[in-house]
């Protein structure tokens, strides 16, 4: 039986690390949460978003999950150790996987404004390469504009315009996409940069070290399992939410490709939720 594989973000951007896991694994099992109830975390208080990150472990680990992936820069940021003191599983964060795969000196990050504040992809950077120039922006506008779905809303480039100004003056080489949500911008934000700059998604380098991980736990590489997997990894997957569930299928249906079915739940719930 396959490691069920846990994923959390405060709403839809977590998904952007569900599609890469399944892309990369396609035999895997996964379990994600949304804590739409309480989205975004972004602009909440330091011990909110610890706190909301205990309980939302305290959480998955009830459900039977084997590894528990941090798909919420904010949260990765803000409370890792609470994670890792929560979880009784390995845990995967975003921000140390793609810090460690940067081999530019200057590097700009957009992030939620807790992340940029907290100085996490600063820290973890600079972890791996000390030499690094690393400029951090938080962009509050960025989250309620895409959970509106409108992607080609004039207020969305005009914040994206403020918001890479900064990195754009510093002539950054990477821009860090520091929010899971972010990756659905990348259309617009590849209209707005110079060709030259690569746009980071933390999520493949994040997806990558998952596999490794899960050999080492007992889980089949994914080179040695059957060439097709008897059902799509998303059939196989649970999808789950704590706020109304047929508002996130409708919404997750542009970001997965296909309408998942989701449920909604009670975090104070002893019981198993599916």
């Amino acid at each position: 039986m396959p490691l069920l594989v846990g994923l959390f973000d405060s709403g839809l951007g977590g998904l952007t690390v569900l599609r890469q896991v399944h892309a990369l694994y396609p035999h895997s099992s996964c379990l994600y949460l949304g804590d739409t109830a309480r989205v975004p975390y972004g602009q909440r208080t330091t011990d909110e978003i610890r706190s909301i990150a205990a309980e939302v472990v305290q959480w998955l680990r009830r459900q039977g999950v084997g590894v528990l992936v941090m798909a919420c820069n904010t949260s990765n940021a803000l409370a890792l150790d609470v994670a890792v003191a929560e979880a009784g599983v390995p845990v995967v964060g975003l921000i140390d996987s793609v810090a460690a795969e940067l081999v530019v000196d200057r590097i700009g990050v957009l992030a939620t404004p807790a992340t940029a504040a907290s100085g996490a992809y600063r820290r973890a950077i600079h972890a791996c390469r000390p030499s690094a120039r690393v400029n951090e922006v938080g962009c509050p506008r960025f989250v309620p504009l895409i959970e509106a779905g409108d992607l080609e809303a004039p207020a969305l480039r005009e914040a994206a315009q403020d918001y890479l100004a900064p990195l754009l003056e510093a002539r950054v080489e990477a821009i860090v996409l520091g929010c899971t949500h972010y990756p659905l911008l990348r259309p617009l934000l590849a209209e707005l940069v110079p060709p030259d700059v690569q746009l980071v998604d933390p999520a493949v380098a994040t997806a990558q070290r998952l596999g490794p991980l899960l050999a080492s736990l007992g889980d089949l590489p994914e080179v040695e399992m059957p060439a097709e997997p008897e059902s799509p990894p998303l059939e196989r997957s649970h999808i789950c939410v704590t706020g109304p569930a047929d508002a996130f299928a409708e919404a997750a249906t542009a970001w997965l490709g296909t309408r998942p079915t989701v449920r909604t739940v009670s975090l104070q719930s002893p019981a198993r939720a599916f």
